[in-house]
């Protein structure tokens, strides 16, 4: 099975939307990072297959309506944001602009 790196921006998307989620409801912000990490581990069958936006492949999320952000390399898929859709398109294309 392939390797998936969250690297740490992302990691800290991860966490930030999942204390929005825990801020409504504790069980809502779990289920929120189970949701998450089951797309990513199907990120490590799947990977390479999403189009392009912004420069980066993007994933949809299943259950919730974030973007998952990633780049291929010959051994590797490395998580770079894992962003809520509902955002401007032009602060999603600044911010993975810096990453």
């Amino acid at each position: 099975m392939r390797r998936v790196i969250i690297l740490d921006e992302a990691a800290r998307d991860l966490e930030r939307a999942r204390d929005f989620y825990d801020s409504i409801d504790r069980d809502l912000g779990n289920y929120f990072s189970d949701s998450i990490l089951s797309d990513l581990e199907n990120l490590a069958l799947f990977h390479g297959i999403h189009p392009r936006h912004f420069g980066f492949h993007r994933m949809l999320g299943r259950t919730f309506p974030f973007g998952i952000y990633y780049e291929d390399t010959a051994r590797e898929t490395y998580v770079v944001a894992i962003l809520d859709l509902r955002q401007e398109p032009l602060w999603i294309r600044e911010e993975l602009s810096v990453r």
